[in-house]
């Protein structure tokens, strides 16, 4: 009986830990800090960990890191959150796979005195405003200028006629619906750019495939993509290729994120708009520390964002 007891407990322990990737990066007196991801499996959030590792290893922080294995797992996200303050973390900081379906767990945490800072995706205001709760401060890019600049380098390049397809992110997630926002505000300064077709791909490469070899199917004269993001604009590219369209389809990511970078540089992509996820996870945790000591924090803390062309691709893999 006490060998399938202690198997039972093992397997329980691994179970939590497959579940709950993630763990405690720091050990010190000081306080701990929570970082709560959507997902482990794309390098724009494995780029924001590390950015918040270096700063809580320099300012002496307890750091936990915890995300669900895919993005579009809201609940997990919320039970990772709701497990974390039961632990009584000191401040916890979460990009929301959810706009709207992540407030509860912010008013629980509101309710056991945790701070809560926000990064990369903000809440939705009418349901965070309808709930009372309290946000210390969000943290990221615009992702409405974002998309802009997307939807203006694409009229820019194809002097104002083309046929356009789009690959949303998760429908109604804030991240996603901004920069959509943005690229539709873009295009309209140019009537003879069509979008023909507008689908979601859930923010996952493999779902960025098969959604636009579909697309391709159906469409044998589009001119250009708009993922809005790069593992969605990284699956449409493997599916171009299988098409043998290499090149002849003018694609724009959001993330620049090095595998984007890599296939800019190679001329399979046109572009991506970077943010800069480091630092994301740098100021999440600068700014934690502050909130902890009693500081009010600015409701919103801006990260640079930009387009990343070939020649950018090319100065950062010579800078790294």
């Amino acid at each position: 009986m006490k060998k399938v007891a202690v198997l039972f407990l093992l397997f329980a322990f691994c179970f939590t830990s497959a579940c709950n990737r993630g763990q405690e990066q720091s050990k010190t007196s000081g306080p701990r800090v929570a970082l709560v991801l959507k997902t482990l499996n794309n390098p724009f959030f494995i780029d924001m960990q590390k950015g918040a590792e270096e700063a809580a290893q320099r300012l002496g922080i307890n750091l936990i890191v915890q995300a669900a294995e895919r993005e579009v797992d809201v609940e997990k996200q919320m039970q990772i959150i709701e497990n974390l303050i039961q632990a009584q973390m000191n401040a916890l900081c979460i990009t929301p796979s959810g706009s709207k379906e992540i407030i509860p767990s912010i008013a629980k945490a509101n309710q056991a005195n945790i701070p809560v800072l926000i990064l990369d995706t903000r809440v939705d205001e009418n349901a965070a405003r309808e709930a009372g709760i309290e946000l210390a401060t969000f943290i990221g890019s615009d992702n409405y200028q974002g998309g802009l600049i997307a939807g203006r380098h694409l009229v820019e390049q194809f002097a104002g006629k083309a046929k356009v397809a789009i690959l949303e992110g998760i429908p109604g997630h804030e991240t996603g619906d901004a920069r959509m926002r943005g690229f539709h505000d873009a295009i309209k300064e140019a009537p003879g750019i069509e979008v023909i077709a507008s689908q979601t791909a859930n923010w996952e490469r493999d779902q960025g495939f098969n959604v636009f070899q579909n697309l391709l199917q159906a469409h044998h004269d589009l001119d250009a993509l708009f993922a809005c993001n790069d593992m969605m604009a990284l699956g449409a590219i493997e599916a171009i290729a299988a098409a043998g369209k290499t090149g002849r389809i003018k694609v724009v990511g959001f993330d620049a994120v090095d595998d984007a970078r890599t296939a800019i540089q190679a001329g399979a992509m046109l572009a991506s708009v970077a943010q800069f996820p480091a630092d994301m996870g740098r100021l999440a945790i600068e700014n934690a520390v502050k909130v902890i000591q009693g500081e009010t924090l600015p409701a919103y803390i801006p990260t640079k964002i930009e387009l990343i062309e070939k020649e950018d691709a090319q100065r950062i893999t010579a800078a790294n």
